[in-house]
């Protein structure tokens, strides 16, 4: 609408005011008048029949009415109309024909032949049209007529002829000027007018009609809805003018009924033609011809725009339903790009639980739907839960759509394939507040990529920083190892089911224990607790574990938000508590089977004397229901059933016993475990220490983060901070001259990560491995060997750490490894890189790191490489072995649990598996779960410490020795733990030896007759030539032939050249057989000389014995290049059952608890002593307690 602005100086327009203004001054004012066009009658009746929306919707309601009584009309003329009647009106007009001829006539068109027939044109042009009807027709014509002409009137634009040539205004002046005329000369009052074509003019107003109903509730989604009423209405229309039109027509010749005219017209455009009724003369069968061939015109145009606009529907996914929104529950899905992995990832977790089965998954997308997505979207399983719309978040209309308002949930995603993961999560903090700003209601669920970006969306209901989860989930992978495998085990939804058919123990006990997630539940609605209330925790843990085989790992107080793992002895279980325990199923799903014993009672002094009472536990996994099978748990009778407490001096000949878990523990009786060793004596900050060398390091809070939002820890720092050219590990600067990892005499392993740059989620890396409850004597040296420098924030944040160091350099540059002092290090962490996420083959963007890690699996076997993936299904390319028949086996194991349907089929990849390769994707699930389990999220960032809630506990682990095997089973070690310790153990890292023959068939022996084994297979290579992957065809058969001769030639004399042939085979298959790794030392030899590095501390590490590089690694592997076979294999066991057998060298999961959780009421001297040393201000965390 146009701005006008008049102005007017006539005294009827133009008011003026006089006023005293400051100093004397006088103003004059002058009133404007606005929209002053609008003022006249033409604007007005515009206003009224056009431009306003509801009054202009009125008038088109109006006039289609009108339409819809003049076809009335029309048809009500028909039933009435007598032809006879209406020649007898001809005649008197002045016709002065006979009536009776006519009748003669007639029957000579119906009895006569069809060439002798003649047209009656008095039937076509009169009527007979009964007063009633003709007045009634009369007045809409006028109507009609006088709204044709005032709508042409207000909409004139200058060209009065492109308006009067409209076949809208011709129709118009067709059915109302003849009636009008026909007042002023009554004798044509019967002529025919074909008043049937007011049909496309009610098409026309419908229309409009509708396109004002859209606009005035603002619906621009309509174009489907339009299209297919405009196709019906065309069809409606042609039905009915032929019908009409071949009715009149045949008055004068077979004289058909409407019925009849009806029929024919549906017969002959369905294409069908029965031919029982047939138009007569020439002028209805000429309507007939013109009316196919404008339906030929006019309906495949419809049809096309509409097949159009049905393929657009397609695309953009149409319209949730508002009915089912608010009749049925369903969650949104929010994502800039979806691929089959992240929606097979989504659906699979989100209708694992079984209250979820009927939600609706409406995924809004701004991209086409791709080929994989539709297909999997047309299975059935998932055609009628998702509903995939084409479209943005950030537009009210889309969200409209999604009926984003009456959702229960909003799931946003980032792409974290996007080569800027910045702008990536830039898109995301937009979507999160669009969607906040439509539907503030609706629970958020987001997912973002970089920590430094989470503060922004610190509103949502749940959000997880992939970065934040990534580095420490690597950092402990380093101490705690295939943390990365437990949590993602403990997030996803299982069964246990996975690999219970195998043959193989180890997969059936993995498969098994994987089934184990988190639950919750009150204290006192539980049957595994609920017998606990007023007992301590560690008491509580115990317990359920001995007695039902769950196991509590935290609580909640009713009056506290936070969850804390393991709070200790001290907490005092209460009803109102809420439990947090890992079982193969929740509580609720579980029914309880006593034997016959437990029917009848416990005797009295029932209580647990000893560990050997240990319930053997028949767990039936389903979907439904647990059983458990409660045992009897009465001591055996032999006499070594109890346990006695150990000689004074230690030198008795009994074994050492075990001591109960007390009810209500002292905690100042709780000492460290003696099978941990890790607690040593500057590990409080509060003991006198006169050692000089321990003053370098104190206890406090990082005093800078990099970014907002990041939650303080107490950590090992240093007193003061370091210089930024101290951190530079290759170089040397006026504070120290060191240039390698070997000048600076580490005592301790390095921990080398290879990153593109120093991102702030690196600061999440160092935190848990510079924690304050790790042993300062047992801290890993951290070397950062980064792509790009990092710059001055990144150091200033780190500068304050203990032995953390950066170096510019690459993983696929030997140079830069040997630099970093990898030949020292037992752990490298590869970090995916930016720059590689995003490839013009997805699958291809892990190529680069897979086949540098493989280098680095080649160049140095003993290290323990932590690989980070785009895609987790390229994990089966991790130290790939091409002729590895046990991998190949697992990997039609992987095919046939996915066929079974499992969430977890690669679980069984040997790298996944043994913790030495993670996909951030796989954590996806733990944002999908947190839905069902809004506690997920907690309980995931205490266990890798990105959160410290004081009084709960952290994730740490211990290895069973030689001397500790003697607790013999899972159940009692965790009465040990419990009962010295405080300490709650909730898995097993476990590693076997495997010797595969060549019949491809695998022996599974213990960890500590790996010496013999290894002796015995290199007996079996010698015979063997699909052993020797790195002899050639010739050497190949000289060894078979020497395996041949060998019996003949011992004890019988040999000629000179017969034994010098044999020297030469023996040394040249010696030479063969060591030829790889030796170029390969030999290769890292020279490199270190050039560079100007010591040799001394690089050892030939093939020759190294199984034992020593387990025991170097601690993760349980070892290679052997010249077979190609891998002989070891490493699994994580969540919350075995309790008479699960230990074994040499298993890794054991324990949650321990704060240890200042525990701190006397008055604590020690020297801790101000330590307060003046560490100047940082900052407060500490046993002061938060006090």
């Amino acid at each position: 609408m146009d701005l006008n602005i008049i102005q007017t100086w006539s005294s009827s327009s133009v008011r003026t005011w006089r006023s005293e203004a400051l100093g004397g001054d006088v103003g004059q004012r002058v009133q404007v008048e606005f929209y002053v066009n609008e003022n006249t009658f033409k604007e007005r009746l515009k206003l009224f029949f056009i431009k306003n929306q509801r009054s202009s919707l009125r008038i088109r309601v109006f006039n289609f009415s009108l339409k819809l009584l003049t076809c009335l009309l029309y048809i009500i003329r028909v039933m009435t109309d007598n032809p006879d009647q209406s020649s007898s009106s001809s005649h008197s007009v002045g016709q002065q024909n006979n009536p009776s001829g006519n009748s003669k006539c007639v029957d000579c068109q119906w009895n006569g032949s069809e060439q002798d027939r003649e047209i009656n044109w008095e039937l076509i042009f009169w009527v007979d049209r009964k007063a009633p009807v003709w007045a009634i027709q009369v007045i809409v014509a006028i109507i009609s007529f006088l709204e044709t002409m005032l709508l042409m009137y207000l909409s004139y634009k200058g060209n009065i002829w492109e308006q009067i040539f409209q076949v809208s205004f011709l129709l118009e002046m067709i059915n109302t000027v003849p009636f009008i005329i026909t007042i002023f000369w009554p004798s044509i009052r019967n002529i025919f007018i074909p008043v049937f074509l007011n049909c496309w003019l009610a098409k026309c107003a419908l229309e409009n009609m509708i396109n004002d109903v859209h606009r005035a509730i603002q619906r621009t989604n309509s174009a489907m809805f339009n299209q297919v009423l405009i196709l019906i209405c065309t069809l409606l229309c042609l039905v009915f003018t032929g019908t009409c039109g071949i009715q009149h027509l045949e008055r004068a010749g077979k004289n058909l009924t409407l019925f009849n005219s009806f029929y024919f017209c549906i017969v002959t455009f369905s294409t069908v033609g029965f031919g029982d009724v047939t138009p007569r003369i020439w002028p209805s069968q000429l309507l007939v011809v013109i009316m196919i061939c404008v339906a030929l015109v006019v309906l495949p145009l419809q049809f096309e725009e509409l097949i159009y606009l049905w393929m657009e529907r397609q695309k953009s996914g149409g319209n949730y339903s508002r009915h089912r929104a608010q009749t049925e529950k369903h969650i949104v899905l929010c994502v800039s790009a979806l691929k089959i992995d992240l929606l097979m990832d989504f659906l699979n977790e989100f209708y694992a639980h079984p209250r979820l089965q009927d939600y609706y998954v409406v995924i809004l997308c701004p991209s086409e739907m791709d080929l994989q997505v539709r297909r999997v979207l047309q299975i059935p399983l998932w055609s009628q839960r998702v509903i995939y719309l084409q479209g943005s978040v950030l537009k009210d209309q889309d969200l409209l759509r999604a009926k984003m308002d009456d959702a229960e949930a909003c799931f946003i995603l980032s792409s974290r394939n996007e080569g800027d993961r910045t702008a990536a999560d830039h898109q995301t903090i937009l979507r999160a507040w669009a969607v906040k700003d439509f539907a503030p209601n609706c629970p958020l669920y987001v997912q973002i990529l970089k920590p430094e970006n989470k503060f922004h969306v610190k509103f949502a209901d749940h959000v997880v920083c992939e970065e934040e989860f990534k580095y420490a989930m690597l950092a402990l992978n380093c101490v705690c190892p295939a943390t990365s495998t437990l949590v993602t085990l403990l997030v996803h939804t299982s069964r246990g089911r996975e690999g219970q058919q195998s043959p193989e123990q180890w997969q059936r006990m993995y498969g098994c224990c994987s089934g184990n997630e988190v639950y919750h539940i009150r204290l006192c609605d539980s049957k595994f607790f609920g017998e606990y209330n007023g007992k301590s925790f560690t008491y509580a843990s115990f317990h359920a574990h001995k007695k039902y085989g769950v196991c509590l790992i935290g609580i909640k107080r009713e009056e506290n938000k936070n969850i804390l793992l393991n709070p200790g002895p001290r907490h005092i279980m209460a009803a109102t508590d809420t439990c947090y325990y890992i079982n193969i199923t929740k509580e609720e799903n579980s029914a309880f089977i006593f034997n016959q014993e437990e029917r009848k009672g416990r005797p009295a002094g029932g209580l647990y004397d000893g560990p050997s009472q240990l319930p053997v536990h028949s767990i039936i996994a389903s979907m439904g229901t647990v059983a458990m099978d409660l045992q009897n748990t009465s001591p055996p009778e032999d006499s070594g059933g109890k346990l006695v407490p150990p000689t004074v001096n230690g030198t008795g000949s009994r074994r050492p016993s075990i001591a109960p878990v007390q009810e209500l523990a002292d905690s100042s009786s709780i000492l460290p475990c003696d099978l941990l060793s890790d607690q040593s004596e500057d590990d409080s900050v509060f003991t006198d220490e006169k050692d000089s060398s321990c003053l370098e390091y104190v206890k406090g809070y990082p005093p800078n983060s990099p970014y907002i939002g990041s939650s303080p820890t107490l950590c090992h720092l240093l007193a003061e901070k370091a210089p930024f050219c101290c951190l530079r590990l290759d170089q040397g600067c006026r504070h120290n001259s060191f240039e390698d990892a070997k000048a600076y005499g580490f005592k301790n392993k390095l921990i080398i990560v290879s990153a593109e740059t120093a991102g702030n989620g690196l600061y999440n890396f160092i935190v848990p491995l510079r924690a304050y409850y790790r042993s300062r004597k047992e801290l890993n040296p951290i070397v950062l060997l980064l792509d790009n420098p990092p710059d001055h924030h990144f150091l200033e944040a780190i500068c304050c750490f203990p032995m953390v160091y950066y170096m510019a350099g690459t993983m696929d540059n030997l140079d830069s490894l040997l630099q970093c002092g990898i030949i020292y290090a037992d752990n490298l962490v590869v970090v995916d890189k930016e720059s590689t996420m995003s490839a013009e083959e997805d699958y291809m963007a892990d190529a680069k790191t897979i086949v540098n890690v493989q280098t680095m699996f080649r160049l140095f076997p003993s290290l323990s490489i932590i690989t980070e993936l785009t895609h987790p299904s390229n994990m089966r390319f991790m130290q790939f072995r091409a002729k590895d028949c046990y991998s190949l086996a697992l990997s039609k194991l992987e095919k046939k649990e996915r066929d079974k349907g499992s969430n977890l089929a690669f679980m069984f990849r040997l790298p996944f598996a043994a913790g030495r390769v993670f996909s951030i994707s796989m954590l996806d699930t733990l944002l999908y779960q947190s839905f069902v389990k809004d506690y997920m999220i907690l309980i995931a960032r205490l266990l890798l410490g990105l959160d410290t809630t004081p009084g709960s506990g952290y994730l740490c682990a211990m290895k069973v020795n030689e001397e500790d095997l003697w607790i013999s089973t899972y159940g009692r070690l965790f009465q040990k733990l419990c009962s010295s310790s405080a300490e709650i153990p909730i898995g097993i890292y476990r590693t076997e030896c495997h010797i595969f023959a060549s019949s491809e068939s695998q022996v599974s022996v213990s960890v500590d007759d790996c010496e013999d084994t290894k002796d015995k297979a290199e007996e079996a290579r010698s015979t063997d030539q699909t052993d020797h992957p790195l002899l050639r065809k010739k050497s190949m058969q000289w060894a078979r032939r020497l395996s041949k001769k060998g019996g003949k030639w011992q004890g019988l004399s040999r000629d000179s050249s017969k034994e010098h042939s044999q020297r030469i085979t023996q040394q040249r298959l010696s030479l063969y057989r060591r030829s790889e790794r030796e170029e390969l030392s030999d290769l890292i030899r020279n490199r270190m000389r050039h560079l100007g590095l010591p040799t001394s501390g690089y050892e030939d590490l093939a020759n190294l014995t199984a034992s020593d590089v387990m025991n170097r690694v601690n993760l349980g592997y070892l290679q052997d290049e010249q077979n190609d076979q891998q002989n070891t294999l490493s699994y994580v066991l969540i919350n075995p059952s309790p008479d699960t057998r230990l074994e040499l060298n298993d890794i054991v999961y324990l949650i321990r608890s704060d240890p200042l959780a525990h701190v006397p009421d008055e604590p020690p001297v020297n801790h101000s002593t330590l307060k003046e040393r560490h100047k940082s201000g900052l407060e500490t965390r046993e002061d938060a307690h006090h």
